[in-house]
């Protein structure tokens, strides 16, 4: 069965079709709710049927054009089937957001086991690089597209509590460096959101953290946490016509940011 018919066919992202990993909850949920009411075919995915199904049934009672499957981006078979169904559903890819991350362990980097490593590295870093991989041909037969990375204000300040993913989210950065450069030739732009303390079950740990939280709000001067819907505005104008001309760059979404 195809995608439902949507409300409109009009929006900056009409007839583009968006694939977003761990987008079931949170920043990735948030992000494709956005792309599809800006027109786009979005396909959501994460590591649980129940929350995919979830998630799809949410956005299509909203009217818009959404089908999902489970994917656990570490592992090849789970992101070959988001291509396929990819392709099947919507007939080609445009736009790549890769949302999805771990963070098993809150702890120091060199106390982190060589199996932390791996999974945080894999899921990451790894993930995002490879399934850019299997999709990048279906881009090209439609004349380029836009890759979203997702990292984190840890890529700049990074905390103790978060050793090794600190890691992984700075390698984003440079991740994504380095694809805006071999892509650039195929109209394949790749940039990258750099969100701070975003309200989401994933930073519940920290933002419930009576240290964390005193700290934070030393740190920057909005005096809130921030929500997934702040991140989207941003998401769906780097994927559009309008940032044609905008390939390389990580953007701080985090009420300031540390850079010069």
């Amino acid at each position: 069965m195809g995608i439902p018919e949507r409300r409109s066919m009009s929006g900056k992202l009409s007839n583009r079709v968006a694939v977003v990993t761990g987008s079931t909850d949170g920043i990735g949920f948030a992000i494709a709710r956005r792309l599809a009411q800006d027109g786009a075919h979005v396909v959501v995915s994460s590591r649980k049927q129940q929350n995919v199904d979830r998630a799809v049934a949410i956005l299509q009672t909203e009217g818009l054009s959404v089908t999902g499957t489970v994917c656990h981006v570490g592992k090849a078979e789970d992101r070959e089937q988001l291509v396929a169904t990819a392709l099947e559903h919507c007939g080609g890819i445009d736009v790549l957001v890769c949302n999805a991350g771990v963070n098993p362990v809150v702890g120091s980097t060199l106390g982190s086991s060589e199996q932390v490593w791996d999974k945080i590295l894999s899921v990451n870093v790894k993930a995002p690089a490879l399934l850019l991989s299997q999709l990048l041909p279906h881009m090209e037969k439609r004349g380029g597209g836009s890759v979203i990375l997702v990292s984190s204000i840890a890529a700049y300040t990074p905390s103790v509590e978060l050793g090794a993913y600190n890691v992984s989210k700075t390698a984003l950065l440079g991740l994504t460096k380095t694809l805006a450069l071999e892509l650039a030739m195929k109209g394949i732009r790749v940039n990258c959101l750099v969100p701070g303390m975003i309200k989401t079950n994933f930073s519940k740990m920290l933002h419930k953290d009576e240290v964390f939280w005193k700290r934070f709000k030393e740190n920057q001067r909005l005096q809130r946490i921030g929500q997934p819907e702040d991140c989207v505005g941003l998401v769906s104008f780097l994927c559009s016509p309008e940032a044609s001309y905008i390939t390389g760059e990580s953007i701080v979404v985090a009420g300031f940011s540390p850079r010069l």
